[in-house]
């Protein structure tokens, strides 16, 4: 199935998609992290955004002052607090895309997840 670009929902949010450089994709082809778009209950199709993840990470930067691997190790913790806030772990790779902006491994992001939300 194509996306129905011509549907109502797809025609209004269509702005908004092209606005953030987010893209369209069937309602087949829509994977976690991907935003339903729903009319009248059912999913249309989805939105799947590119960079959400670089422009989070951008955000927690400025907000502790530094790059994420240049952070002390209590600064990376509020780091992946600051972005377990702001849904970046929703995002598909999220945790191995911060544990390289972070230069840590994979299982140093899960021990801090975890650690969080104990």
């Amino acid at each position: 199935m194509t996306v129905p670009n011509d549907h109502p929902v797809v025609v209004a949010a269509r702005p908004l998609i092209d606005a953030v450089g987010a893209s369209l994709v069937a309602r087949e082809n829509i994977a976690a992290g991907d935003i339903e778009l729903k009319w009248e209950g059912a999913v249309i199709a989805g939105i799947r955004l590119h960079g959400a993840l670089d422009r989070i990470i951008e955000i927690v930067e400025r907000e502790l002052g530094n790059k994420l691997s240049e952070l002390s190790r209590n600064d990376k913790q509020k780091a992946i607090r600051l972005l377990d806030e702001q849904g970046a772990f929703i995002l598909r790779r999220a945790v191995e895309d911060v544990a390289d902006a972070m230069k840590v491994s994979r299982i140093t992001v899960y021990n801090y997840l975890n650690a969080l939300h104990r």
